[in-house]
């Protein structure tokens, strides 16, 4: 009876196997729907005939009774619903990974296209993963040095966070990304690695990132997936997926640092907006389906440090606020999913001002865990507020001159006038140059050295150690 019923099983399969379908009913935007399909499975991946003998993959969207929705990565142009041919791997989305990933540039689905040797791999994994359990996780620590002041300074990136950058059509994402790239480390004794995922770039765009990495030999410790704007839109749903996969692989059984790049992830979502209108699914808000948010969930928390092991997966994700609004459905999700936001403003950079980091609207609410006296330094948090109070006090004091005019102020309030503009001059805008964080914090003294002393209260017990003039001044 055993015997009887393992050859009905080896039977029942075989089917799957060897037939390959050729029922495909109706062909819309990216989707197959295949009819009288039997054993098939969600995500399932999928081999796709076409009449003219070539190839191309799919993966299964989703399945009601005996009908399969197919997503095709290289697009359904060509396909004849009488003599395209369907057959069923029996295998999820999958990826090579191997420590000779770092330095290749891939496309968004993980295929080298450096014309490099092959990768022999050493696993094979699932790219859709998981978040990390709860149980497991371990809270980030430790800073990553970005060379950005706006950034170590004032909105610390910490190992394990995910940290987006709010950034707006036309200004310099692309450049801060790559100037984070190349500027990134941790602390000298630990290997450090960065998955770049680039998601609906041009040529120019792409020709930028790499003729950035070569020049500066960053590329050494760069896993580079691209996917360009003229390649498959469904490909697009795929790249921060294996990005992540190949991150998990370097920080958990490597134990390495590993930060993900990822941009522009409003490529991501519109991506995902057409393949939700291909399957004409009721849409949410501004046309994005209803399930972006857990979407977006499921790569976000995909970074963090798991007990026991010494790697860490860091997100840095950059996305393009459309008409520069906060409160679309992008960032905004985005915002209730991650710990913080970098945002980027249009008005420093009309001013010339690179990076142009708002510093009053970022935020990293992990900044405390990667900070203070044996990370950075014990003054940092202290002198972050004090920036913070003084940058705040001297934007209001603008609004005032606009109404009563310069002569009205009082020398206090002129001196934090100054500081605004140095701080957006010399802080913020430090050019391509990266800075240590020592440099970041003794510019920052040297900035509150403009301030009368009795002004500077949140780092009063510091003062004496790291003011460049800690005798107090007379009567203003």
């Amino acid at each position: 009876m055993g015997i009887e019923t393992t050859i009905q099983k080896v039977e029942t399969r075989l089917p799957l196997v060897s037939t390959d379908y050729r029922t495909i009913s109706y062909v819309t935007g990216p989707l197959l729907f295949v009819n009288n399909v039997h054993g098939v499975a969600y995500n399932e991946m999928v081999s796709i005939k076409m009449p003219d003998g070539a190839r191309r993959t799919g993966q299964v969207l989703e399945i009601s009774g005996d009908i399969a929705v197919i997503q095709v990565f290289e697009g359904t142009q060509g396909v004849d619903v009488h003599a395209t041919e369907i057959r069923f791997l029996e295998e999820v989305a999958k990826i090579d990974v191997s420590p000779d990933l770092l330095g290749r540039v891939l496309n968004g689905t993980g295929v080298p296209i450096d014309g490099g040797a092959p990768i022999i791999p050493e696993a094979r994994l699932d790219i859709t993963g998981a978040p990390i359990n709860p149980y497991s996780r371990e809270k980030p620590a430790d800073f990553i040095e970005t060379g950005i002041s706006a950034i170590d300074g004032l909105n610390t990136l910490v190992r394990g966070q995910k940290l987006p950058i709010f950034s707006g059509s036309g200004l310099p994402a692309n450049e801060l990304a790559a100037q984070v790239i190349r500027q990134s480390k941790v602390k000298s004794g630990e290997e450090f690695a960065i998955v770049f995922g680039a998601m609906g770039i041009t040529h120019r765009e792409a020709s930028y990132f790499m003729s950035q990495f070569e020049k500066t030999g960053a590329l050494e410790r760069v896993v580079f997936f691209q996917n360009l704007a003229d390649d498959p839109t469904v490909e697009r749903l795929l790249t921060p997926k294996c990005a992540l996969t190949v991150a998990e692989y370097l920080a958990f059984e490597k134990d390495m640092q590993v930060l993900v790049v990822l941009s522009d992830m409003t490529n991501y979502c519109e991506a995902l907006r057409e393949v939700s209108t291909a399957r004409e699914e009721v849409p949410g808000r501004r046309g994005f389906p209803g399930y972006m948010y857990t979407d977006l969930a499921m790569i976000y928390e995909r970074a963090g440090r798991i007990k026991g092991k010494k790697g860490s997966v860091t997100q840095l994700p950059i996305l393009s606020m459309p008409d520069d609004d906060i409160t679309h459905p992008i960032p905004d999700l985005t915002g209730y999913i991650t710990e913080g936001q970098i945002v980027l403003s249009r008005s420093l950079h009309r001013r010339g001002i690179f990076p142009p980091i708002d510093a009053l609207p970022c935020l990293s609410r992990l900044m405390n865990l990667g900070i203070g006296d044996g990370k950075t330094r014990e003054d940092h948090r202290a002198v972050a507020n004090q920036l913070y109070a003084a940058y705040a006090q001297g934007r209001d004091l603008r609004k005032l001159v606009a109404i009563v005019g310069e002569e009205a102020l009082s020398d206090t309030d002129r001196r934090y006038l100054r500081f605004a503009d140095d701080f957006e001059t010399r802080i913020v805008g430090q050019g391509e140059e990266g800075r240590s964080i020592e440099e970041t914090l003794d510019i920052s003294w040297d900035l509150m050295s403009g301030l009368p002393i009795n002004e500077l209260k949140r780092v009063r017990d510091f003062i004496s150690k790291y003011h460049p003039n800690p005798e107090p001044e007379g009567e203003l």
